[in-house]
């Protein structure tokens, strides 16, 4: 007998090719059986909703009371349906440990991480207060960053630096030269945020490796991805083509219509969907990762694009194939949407406002085979 059974939902699953309405089953902590008429301790009707492997958030900040721009893990978890937040840089290797030990290892959901070179992490980065933390060449701490990296291979997916104009600042490109050297030393792919230029989207691309993230990919001008002609850069192209993934990274000022528009127009989509959810755009414009995804179904893609660049995608760029899947024995996992019909303003980074026919919604939550959310 089964644990929890959802019955009658609409299952999507991007790795195993599943896209019918049936019934899902968990037991001790995994999944268990897929089919028609399934029997559990727990059966919950889950009829006209949809039911997902657990979303992966593959660009989140959640050092809360560490970092000024982390927020709760498991209220962004509830309110967004997410199964794994991945830190993207909060921590560097100066203050990781109080992040594994007083966040991670007490969160019901999964947090994975990106360790920032940056021996503070993001540690100038509020309203008020606005320090790139790559500015600073004297903070980039590659050996401690390798020994933090080999003591926590178990939730340290990846490295981060952030450059541009208010990451790096005078310090330009340099500072990639520190995290790729600390990414090649680790074996551990590397994650890079952009902002305006200097350095360009083109120089950066041009550096990344089969593997590496460029987040923040769908940004306005300046250092879009696209030409005042209505063009791809080629480096863009060329990046996709040797395994560079491409991330959207919404947060405060990295997803713009105009932008997202010109690259789906000509076939280029993301490979993962996620919100950067931090304290300055909880509120707006990103919100969380359903309506991250929200914005993605009113640019025309289908609900098994967007269940796929939520969840198998960012697992095979983490690295953990057991994540992202419904197959019989993965974790269990399970994240319960719906979509509702309506009128719904959603807004870029620019405050550029569209009004949506369809907005999807969390429903809930199966974690570690059992029903979480509400609670």
């Amino acid at each position: 007998m089964a644990d929890l059974v959802l019955q009658g939902g609409r299952i999507i699953d991007p790795s195993q090719g599943v896209d019918r309405v049936t019934d899902i089953a968990f037991a001790e902590g995994k999944v268990v059986a897929i089919g028609d008429g399934l029997k559990g301790d727990v059966v919950r009707d889950v009829t006209g909703k949809i039911v997902t492997p657990g979303l992966i958030d593959l660009h989140t900040h959640v050092y809360w009371g560490g970092t000024s721009l982390g927020v709760d893990a498991d209220m962004f978890a509830r309110q967004s349906g997410v199964t794994t937040c991945v830190d993207t840089g909060s921590a560097g290797p100066g203050n990781f440990h109080g992040f594994r030990k007083h966040v991670i290892e007490n969160s019901a959901i999964r947090i994975l991480a990106y360790l920032h070179v940056s021996f503070a992490g993001i540690y100038g980065f509020s309203k008020r207060v606005m320090v790139g933390e790559g500015q600073d060449m004297r903070l980039l701490a590659a050996r401690d960053a390798v020994e933090v990296a080999r003591a926590n291979p178990d939730v340290i997916i990846g490295i981060k630096i952030r450059l541009g104009r208010t990451a790096s600042g005078t310090a330009g490109i340099a500072p990639l030269d520190v995290a790729l050297d600390v990414a090649d030393e680790t074996g551990l792919p590397l994650m890079v945020h952009i902002d305006e230029p200097p350095p360009t989207y083109e120089e950066i691309l041009e550096r990344l490796r089969p593997g590496d993230v460029l987040t923040h990919c769908f940004r306005p001008f300046p250092n879009a991805p696209t030409r005042g002609d209505g063009t791809i850069k080629p480096q863009v192209i060329a990046a996709r083509e040797r395994g560079v993934i491409f991330d959207i990274g919404h947060g405060k000022g990295s997803f713009a219509w105009k932008t997202a528009r010109t690259m789906i127009g000509h076939g280029f989509l993301p490979d993962t969907i996620s919100s950067d959810v931090h304290t300055l755009c909880i509120d707006g414009p990103a919100y969380d990762l359903v309506t991250t995804m929200s914005k993605f179904l009113h640019l025309g893609l289908d609900l098994p694009q967007i269940i796929a660049a939520t969840t198998l995608h960012p697992a095979r760029a983490l690295r953990r194939p057991e994540l992202g899947s419904l197959k019989i024995g993965s974790v269990g996992e399970a994240s319960v949407l719906a979509v509702k019909d309506g009128r719904f303003p959603l807004e870029d980074v620019r405050d550029v406002v569209e009004t949506a026919e369809r907005r999807i919604v969390a429903e809930g939550v199966v974690l570690n085979g059992k029903w979480w959310h509400p609670a």
